[in-house]
């Protein structure tokens, strides 16, 4: 099973996705928890996915997570969409678990 636990920054919402998948099949479980209510509602329309489709930006649609944050979240920065694909790719062994860091800063 994979965890991924987002900070998402200045809206100070946190989320957790847990990913677990078929090897089999490559069908991956998603349980997704979020203080946001538009995240919650990603959660509630994606339990299950089709791992290589989530990963890929040129197979079929692109990933569902992405469709669905374009469809629900309200700010087009919003980094848990990614972070579910994230959690997809570990959970799958398509990816090694590392984290992932952005550090904003305004500069003069």
């Amino acid at each position: 099973m994979a965890k991924v636990e987002i900070d998402s920054g200045i809206c100070g919402m946190h989320s957790t996705v847990w990913a677990t998948t078929d090897m089999n099949t490559y069908r991956c479980t998603l349980r997704i928890e979020s203080e946001c209510e538009a995240i919650q509602k990603i959660g509630q329309e994606m339990p299950e996915v089709d791992a290589f489709q989530e990963i890929s930006l040129r197979r079929g649609e692109g990933p569902l997570a992405l469709r669905k944050g374009m469809e629900h979240c309200f700010h087009s920065a919003c980094p848990v969409p990614v972070g579910i694909i994230k959690a997809v790719e570990v959970a799958s062994g398509l990816a090694l678990p590392a984290d992932v860091r952005m550090t904003i800063s305004q500069e003069d």
